[in-house]
């Protein structure tokens, strides 16, 4: 189905949906929750989410991953060089992770629930993020012998580890994060300045 304009019946049912699941979880929303803070029937539900509540929660977690990789985007696409990219990206998303109310109950109460759909986007995500860095590799310049599509999707699946899992790095503070892009996430893979 089509997306809906902003503000049209289907979106009301996502956001519905996910006022819901921040309430009572993945496992426990269901369709007639959904219609019922959306203010419509469970018919006009189904009409737009035809598999149901399976379709509706999948639905859900696509809306709110394009929506954080959209404001990913606003905050790095003007950067000028390949390490202002990474810089600001890994920050504004850990930020926005850390921000994120619905994200973190799901993850306390109902992982298993969650990581699979989240998988899912991952893997559409990994070529979206790798093409949009390939420019700034072609820029930047490889390390000798590096393939560019290859450093791209490297880089890709570090900047996707580091955002969820950070390990010892704060990402909140600017030199460490400097630090991170350039001893673990260049090093090898561009050439040296």
């Amino acid at each position: 189905m089509a997306p809906d304009l902003a503000g049209g019946p289907r979106q009301r049912i996502l956001e519905a949906t996910l006022a819901c699941v921040a309430r009572w979880g993945l496992s426990k929303t269901t369709v007639e929750h959904s219609a019922k803070a959306a203010g419509i029937s469970r018919a006009t539900v189904y009409r737009y989410f035809p598999g149901g509540r399976d379709e509706l929660i999948a639905a859900v977690v696509h809306w709110q991953y394009v929506e954080f990789f959209a404001r990913l985007y606003q905050e790095v696409h003007r950067a000028e060089s390949l390490e202002e990219v990474l810089e600001r990206g890994l920050v504004f998303a850990r930020r926005a992770i850390l921000e994120h109310e619905v994200l973190h109950k799901v993850l306390q109460t109902e992982p298993d629930v969650l990581l699979p759909q989240l998988t899912v986007e991952a893997t559409r995500t990994l070529s979206a993020v790798s093409a949009f860095l390939v420019p700034y590799l072609v820029r930047h310049g490889l390390a000798r012998g590096v393939d560019v599509e290859e450093a791209a999707d490297f880089l890709a699946r570090m900047i996707l580890s580091y955002i969820a899992s950070p390990g010892h790095w704060d990402l909140e503070d600017p030199a460490q994060v400097a630090t991170l892009v350039r001893t673990e996430m260049l090093a090898g893979v561009v050439a040296p300045s």
